[in-house]
Parts: structure tokens; sequence; C-alpha cells
């Protein structure tokens, strides 16, 4: 495994939230937001807060380069992007183990869609930017 995603996970095992980056698709700037997600094994999976409405989240659907950035760690991915209900459901219940059902209820309005990164799949995927 590659020593800088080494170390991202680790750091990502510690954290609640992390910052992703995406290109605007209408700008083509890159912006940076706060998310929370929940790591298991190599995947991180992503939330957006109101569904495919999130702003973030139409971004990926143009361009599916994502920065995962959290203290002093940062990596470029190809994201997956998830409609399938099922998959959905069962993201949404891993951030209800880990944040609450309660914050959960709170801050999410919609869960039509999740975001599934693969920390060490597609090494080609800092390309696609």
């Amino acid at each position: 495994m590659p020593k800088e995603k080494d170390k991202l996970k680790t750091l990502l095992q510690r954290d609640r939230e992390v910052h992703v980056s995406v290109i605007g698709r209408k700008s083509g700037k890159v912006t940076t937001r706060p998310v929370w997600f929940v790591l298991e094994q190599d995947k991180l999976f992503l939330l957006p807060v109101q569904g495919s409405e999130t702003q973030w989240y139409e971004n990926l659907m143009r361009n599916p380069w994502i920065q995962i950035s959290t203290r002093s760690a940062a990596e470029d991915f190809q994201a997956t992007l998830v409609t399938d209900p099922k998959a959905v459901s069962s993201v949404a219940e891993k951030f209800r183990k880990k944040y609450g059902a309660a914050d959960v209820k709170k801050y999410y309005s919609k869960f039509d869609v999740a975001v599934v990164v693969n920390l060490f799949g597609d090494e080609s995927a800092a390309k696609q930017k």
C-alpha cells in the first residue's frame, strides 16, 4: 500500500470529519467542504446531506475526481456514485451507527444517493483532474 494512503487511512480511523474537494461543474474551480464519513476497511463512505441535490454530489456527477483530506494528509481519488436504494440505505445505517440516529435525522434531509471512495483502488484517479 502506498505510504501516503496508509497515513491518510490511519488519520481517518481517528477522525469524525474530513474535507472533500471536488471540481465545480460550472466554475471548473476546486471547492472544499467538511463532511462526515464512515471508514470500513479500505472504503470511505460519504452521505450527501441533501442527497442528490447536494452541490458537491452534483459536481461529482460531472467529474468523479475527489480529494479527501484530514489534518496532515490528502489524497486524490475516483469517486463511485451510489444510487441503488438498498446500498444507499446501508450507507445511511452506517452513519446512524457512527454518529447516532438523532444527529443523522437532524442534519440529513434526503437519502437517495451515497458516495464510495476506495482508498487503495484505481491509481489513475489523480490523473482525472
